[in-house]
């Protein structure tokens, strides 16, 4: 999938090597600080404003600026992106590419299997001595937002198409140009978390109802970091889609169950711990070469001796 090239770049045909502007570790380093930048600027700007507005986050006026504050990281990449246009900067080494065999059929299963890791955990708790499992207000809330297939677009809209385009489309292959994929989704993972941290303040969200400092609220900001490796992993399987259905089976799962419990996020934590390292172990961490780099596109290699012997062509 991925191409090692020299540090020149690409060649044009009869002349020099061509500098490939803004590439190498400077380059993924200004496009990391401008995407957290962006990211985190507009994000907080927005929660900020919700929090001065007061009230539900699901009605007007506190809905706009609340929805429009999750989309933050969609902001992010988009500024990465328009930068790297005009700068004609390559696309870094590690985006994965759909027209490069990227197989979709991971999709579905990476969705069954983050939901399948909530389903788990809560019913380990369960099995423990725990909070028994109950759907009872997850039919409550599914009915409130007028059924099943509402429920699954607003959870969709509400965080993984909000999020992933940035945090594992554009973060991600940045940060696994320089290191592997443990490392890359532990600090992404700690950023996704301190990123969450206004909607502690924001009156009706699942972090408000669980408290900054709690139990809870600690058990919430610790599950970002497993989550981001699976949604890591998801990535590299098959792209953003991937990466936004590992997302939303987690946070649909989680609201279907209602699970508060301090303890049953715990097991919960430790089941998606376990499926992340033993995912990233069966799976061999290729090293590829720095973002900045294109890959050369392979030139006919024409002399002047071939040209004498074929002749020409009219």
């Amino acid at each position: 999938m991925f191409q090692r090239t020299s540090g020149t770049g690409p060649t044009r045909s009869g002349g020099a090597p061509r500098q490939v502007g803004g590439g190498g570790v400077q380059g993924r380093r200004s496009g990391l600080v401008l995407f957290f930048a962006v990211t985190f600027t507009t994000s907080w700007a927005f929660w900020l404003i919700a929090i001065a507005l007061g009230g539900s986050p699901t009605s007007s006026p506190t809905a706009v600026p609340f929805l429009l504050g999750g989309f933050g990281p969609v902001f992010g990449a988009i500024a990465v992106r328009v930068r790297r246009t005009r700068r004609g900067e390559p696309v870094p080494a590690r985006t994965v590419k759909f027209r490069q065999g990227v197989r979709l059929f991971w999709v579905l299963p990476l969705l069954v299997l983050a939901s399948a890791t909530v389903v788990a955990g809560a019913l380990l708790a369960e099995f423990l001595g725990g909070t028994r499992v109950s759907l009872t207000e997850g039919k409550e809330l599914v009915s409130t937002v007028g059924g099943v297939v509402p429920f699954f677009v607003s959870m969709l809209i509400a965080g993984p198409l909000a999020e992933e385009p940035g945090w594992r489309g554009t973060a991600y292959p940045r940060l696994r140009a320089s290191m592997g994929r443990l490392q890359a989704g532990l600090l992404l993972g700690a950023v996704w978390a301190v990123w969450h941290l206004p909607l502690f303040f924001i009156e009706g969200t699942v972090q408000a109802a669980f408290g900054l400092i709690s139990w809870s609220g600690l058990m919430f900001s610790l599950s970002v970091l497993p989550v981001a490796l699976l949604t890591g992993y998801a990535y590299e399987r098959a792209g953003v889609a991937a990466a936004i259905a590992v997302h939303l089976g987690f946070n649909a799962t989680m609201a279907v169950l209602t699970v508060e419990s301090p303890l049953t996020q715990a097991y919960i934590l430790a089941v998606q711990v376990v499926l992340a390292m033993t995912l990233l172990a069966t799976q061999r961490d290729r090293r590829t070469d720095p973002p900045g780099q294109a890959a050369p596109h392979p030139q006919p290699l024409v002399t002047a001796a071939s040209r004498q012997a074929g002749g020409t062509r009219g």
